[in-house]
């Protein structure tokens, strides 16, 4: 597949901003700084990869990223909202709908079936053609044989391609993806990957991909290195 045409980002509207934005932990005593004063704007539509060592703070800014934790300063504006405004549920709300995931860890609910599990973002947005939604999305994963077997009952292949539908299935405007092919064997991780830009492209949802492969950066329009807390343009 060929690489999408890098556009400006500043000719369109921003669903991600973030200005100096600072997390600090702390550990034995001793601050530790992860991130120093980033600043990113990500345009809708855009496919962006954040690349950086083990370590470097990559799963950290996505978390800030989508409101899962908060920054020690600085502001996040996620979908037009600054996230420093709302509490925890006010985060949970503004996802509902318009933002999906995808882990390295697939983390499906063991409890529940594939198309269960692919129904429950779709159910938390409140959509009521959740069922219908989560089938479809299955289906285009080539997973429609598969709908009422559980997690443990499908291979690691099948397991982060449930997770795809289900990061898929509300119709997010957003996804963030963290290491999507880090468990998974080269052949199976390659055609997961196809799967995510194949549907990233029929949506027009804005993908934000952390990673550490520089061949899988590549694919998005536009890679940035964290760097010393900092994010470097490629």
């Amino acid at each position: 597949m060929n690489k999408p045409l890098a556009q400006d980002v500043h000719a369109r509207a921003a669903v991600i901003v973030a200005e100096k934005v600072c997390k600090e932990i702390i550990s034995g005593g001793t601050t530790l700084t992860i991130l120093d004063q980033l600043d990113l704007r990500v345009a809708a539509g855009e496919s962006i990869a954040i690349l950086g060592r083990s370590g470097s703070g990559k799963t950290t800014l996505l978390s800030l990223l989508a409101g899962l934790d908060s920054p020690t300063r600085g502001e996040i504006r996620l979908a037009g909202q600054a996230l420093s405004a709302l509490d925890e549920d006010g985060r949970a709300a503004l996802r509902a709908g318009r933002v999906g995931f995808v882990f390295q860890s697939f983390q499906l609910l063991s409890g529940l079936t594939a198309l269960e599990n692919v129904m429950l973002p779709a159910e938390l947005a409140g959509l009521r053609d959740a069922t219908e939604r989560a089938q479809e999305t299955l289906a285009q994963v080539g997973l429609a044989a598969r709908v009422t077997h559980y997690p443990h009952q499908l291979s690691g292949g099948e397991q982060q391609r449930v997770a795809l539908a289900r990061a898929f299935a509300a119709g997010p405007a957003i996804l963030f993806a963290d290491e999507p092919t880090g468990n998974l064997d080269v052949a199976t991780g390659a055609a997961i990957i196809e799967q995510l830009f194949a549907m990233n492209r029929s949506r027009g949802t804005t993908l934000v991909l952390v990673t550490h492969d520089q061949q899988l950066a590549a694919r998005c329009a536009r890679t940035v290195t964290l760097e010393a807390g900092k994010l470097v343009e490629q």
